[in-house]
């Protein structure tokens, strides 16, 4: 896959898909509409930051490019790409234990505090991963 040339798009699935790990400099788009709310993209190299009717939604440290990311009641769902390992945290429900998949293996459970966050760690120098995170 690429980096997302736009920063945040829909995608034809009603996903959307947002970053560029690839850039050198800090780039940031606001006020992107979808299904009725607003998104803002910060991203560069080293970090990409999405936020929803400013709330909190994802951040990778490095930066990623994330491909068909879908929230739902239960939980998420993207394919991240990276030149480098990352460190992915993602806003949640709060006091919540959620089931993680990596590429379709259950990697563990985890339990959000009352910040709703989630972290994970992503082997991305060996390629993208898809992620799924469920209730």
């Amino acid at each position: 896959m690429a980096a997302i040339s736009e920063l945040l798009r829909t995608e034809s699935d009603n996903t959307v898909s947002f970053g560029d790990h690839t850039r050198t400099d800090k780039q940031k788009l606001d006020n992107f509409s979808h299904e009725g709310s607003i998104y803002k993209v910060r991203t560069f190299r080293e970090i990409t930051k999405l936020e929803c009717n400013d709330m909190f939604v994802y951040e990778s440290v490095p930066g990623t490019t994330v491909h068909h990311f879908a929230r739902r009641p239960d939980g998420v769902s993207f394919t991240a790409e990276g030149d480098a390992d990352a460190q992915v945290t993602l806003g949640l429900k709060e006091n919540t234990t959620y089931r993680i998949f990596v590429d379709d293996a259950e990697v563990g459970a985890m339990s959000t505090g009352i910040s709703g966050k989630l972290s994970l760690s992503l082997s991305l120098a060996d390629g993208e991963k898809r992620v799924n995170i469920t209730e």
